[in-house]
């Protein structure tokens, strides 16, 4: 285990250095030296320390290195069109992302021999589709870091270079000139969540199709801005969040239906990981999907060929593997950093939480209270840093909220079938089928909004320097260590999901 955390960290630790400092060859050449002098001082005197300051040293190394080449300059052709009305050609790679008037376009775009992303920024009533051959013309524009609030700068520029945009496209006007081509998986994934979509509109009336919409698949469109803020300022975003939930829920959904066809438990597990990659590129494959569908995945892997799951492994390795492929992730997608922060206070902080509460008042609701307690914690301060968002009623609305989010999650995916199967030939079936959805987001609904309406519901705070960040999270760091040091409760892994643990023997 220590080696494994050794390496995320030294990883972790090398590609935000990198992404927050720009260094010179000697600083490279400073994590090599101290690489090799752990590494001889291991040879010469066999220590576990040495070994593991080498393996950290070597990680740092390979951390900065992995963020520099991801660091490339901008395509040289598109240059010249900075700041002029360009027309361009390409193929939308990605569903529109709709907010109030606008919609926000990824488009791949070629000029001369040169290729690059572009977000076309173009109004909301243009009909366009993941696939499409499209005609566009805009203002090229480069994206901007932005004030935000409480003083924070957003690097909008970074956020958007994570996906691998480079250019923004504003004031754009976009043309069809072809369909999406049959073989296009991306855009059969994308029609597919759209008549998803669609069956809940049939089924739900909005906001609730959005509601339901985001619950099983993720997303906010459709919310309108003060709903959205009333789910941010009472803590219970994440629930329109695709999460490590939604995507075992699903692999566990299929190897269910396929025990009753007695199919082997590896055909299961098979079939369960590739329905939840379909699952995941049909919401939109974000960095926490991804996350925690690599989570997923390996506890399949480990229920089909008997070995134990260890979640604080997984996730590790997690974090390992998604920041090696994309470094930009580490600092400037704050949902990837929320979601691998939340796993880890439900891994390390929620078993003693729940052991604490158990010793005081029973077990009944203990791993729900312990598990949201946990979560908040854990991701408390990088959410202060930031957003500046410090929800006062975050926990006692998630305790509240929490337990029907499954139930809520399974009416809403039956809203949609239902709509998708009765919307054309029986409307009345499908709304019939959605009611116990429509009740319980609209439950949801209402609570979000009446603890959100509440005089101190959360206050912004202003921004604080990084460091603070830290050393936090060393704190909490110091803490989990002291208490595994001194507890007796054996390790826990996750067997579902999340909030879900059972008993693992002691790692050698």
């Amino acid at each position: 285990m220590s080696g494994l955390l050794v390496v995320a960290i030294g990883i972790a630790g090398g590609v935000v250095l990198r992404s927050l400092f720009v260094f010179g060859w000697s600083a490279y050449a400073f994590m090599f030296l101290l690489t090799l002098i752990f590494a001889l001082g291991f040879f010469f005197v066999p220590r576990r320390a040495h070994a593991l300051a080498a393996i950290f040293f070597f990680c740092v190394f390979i951390g900065m290195g992995r963020a520099a080449l991801i660091d490339t300059p901008l395509p040289r052709a598109f240059v010249p069109l900075l700041h002029t009305r360009a027309r361009l050609t390409g193929v939308i790679t990605g569903d529109p992302d709709v907010r109030d008037g606008l919609q926000r376009v990824p488009v791949r775009v070629a000029y001369g021999s040169a290729h690059s992303l572009v977000l076309a920024v173009t109004p909301r009533d243009t009909a366009l589709a993941v696939g499409e051959r499209v005609a566009i013309r805009g203002t090229l524009e480069l994206p901007q870091p932005f004030a935000s609030a409480g003083g924070r700068v957003f690097r909008y520029d970074k956020y958007l270079e994570r996906e691998g945009i480079r250019f923004v496209l504003d004031y754009a006007s976009v043309r069809a000139l072809a369909s999406a081509p049959w073989y296009s998986v991306s855009a059969l994934l994308a029609r597919v969540k759209h008549v998803f979509l669609s069956g809940l509109d049939v089924a739900l009336p909005e906001p609730y199709a959005s509601l339901a919409g985001g619950i099983v698949i993720g997303g906010k469109s459709g919310l309108g801005s003060d709903l959205q803020n009333a789910f941010v300022r009472t803590g219970l975003v994440q629930i329109i969040v695709l999460s490590g939930y939604n995507v075992m829920v699903v692999a566990e959904w299929v190897m269910v239906a396929l025990a009753y066809i007695k199919a082997s438990l590896h055909i299961r597990a098979l079939a369960g990981a590739l329905a939840l990659i379909a699952f995941i590129g049909v919401a939109g494959a974000s960095a926490t999907a991804v996350r925690a569908g690599i989570m997923a995945c390996i506890a399949l892997y480990a229920r089909a060929t008997g070995k134990s799951y260890a979640a604080n492994r997984a996730l590790l390795l997690a974090i390992v593997l998604m920041l090696l492929w994309n470094p930009l992730l580490a600092v400037f997608d704050p949902g990837f950093g929320l979601s691998v922060a939340a796993t880890a206070g439900l891994i390390w902080l929620a078993p003693d939480i729940e052991t604490f509460i158990c010793k005081r008042i029973g077990f009944f609701w203990a791993n729900a209270i312990a598990t949201t307690i946990a979560a908040q914690i854990a991701v408390l301060p990088l959410l202060l840093y930031d957003t500046g968002n410090l929800s006062l009623v975050a926990i006692p609305v998630n305790l509240l909220v929490m337990p029907f989010v499954p139930v809520t999650m399974a009416f809403s995916a039956l809203a949609g079938f239902s709509g998708m199967l009765f919307g054309s030939i029986a409307p009345l079936l499908a709304i019939l089928a959605g009611l116990p959805a429509y009740l319980l987001t609209d439950g949801l609904i209402r609570i979000a909004e009446s603890a959100a309406s509440l005089k101190l519901a959360a206050l912004s705070l202003p921004a604080f320097p990084f460091w603070l960040t830290l050393a936090a999270y060393a704190l909490l760091a110091l803490y989990i260590s002291a208490a595994n040091r001194s507890s007796a409760t054996p390790q826990l892994r996750l067997a579902k999901n999340a909030s879900t643990y059972e008993p693992l023997p002691k790692a050698p």
